[in-house]
């Protein structure tokens, strides 16, 4: 009997949510641009059937503007984005099926969200917020080491 031989496909790509909210408009407008920017990453996954994996990039990008004079800072937009993927998945031992599902969909689909986030912010007549490609191999790796010292620490 021969072992199964690796299968990877991509079934489907889809917005799971989408957000987006500019709590200080109109008035955010009229303020010289300094924004700030703070992205919130994480992802997860779940089997959904036999070899079907659905993966979830979830991204929060929270934009602050601080005008001179400004006591405090004032959020310009805060955009929300779940970014799905169903992935067909058959053949990897346990430790390759746990670095694709957080490693590699992650990165087939940041693109993805990327897109929708910087769509989004621009229909709210802000300009474009183009984010830095994310190494979700490095990520994925950092979490396995953290995961180790705990369970070490324990």
């Amino acid at each position: 009997m021969s072992e199964q031989q690796p299968q990877f496909s991509l079934q489907r790509i889809y917005v799971k949510d989408l957000s987006f909210e500019a709590p200080g408009s109109p008035f955010i407008f009229q303020q010289d641009w300094a924004p700030k920017v703070n992205l919130d990453l994480n992802s997860n996954s779940q089997q959904i059937a036999e070899d079907l994996y659905e993966v979830v990039v979830s991204l929060t990008v929270t934009v602050t503007n601080q005008e001179e004079g400004q006591e405090e800072p004032k959020t310009a937009f805060l955009v929300e984005v779940q970014q799905a993927g169903l992935f067909h998945i058959a053949g990897l031992e346990e430790a390759q099926l746990h670095h694709t599902l957080g490693a590699f969909c992650p990165n087939v689909l940041f693109p993805y969200a990327r897109e929708a986030i910087d769509n989004a912010v621009n229909r709210g007549s802000f300009p474009a917020l183009m984010l830095a490609p994310v190494n979700f191999d490095a990520l994925y790796a950092e979490a396995m080491q953290r995961q180790a010292a705990e369970a070490g620490n324990a």
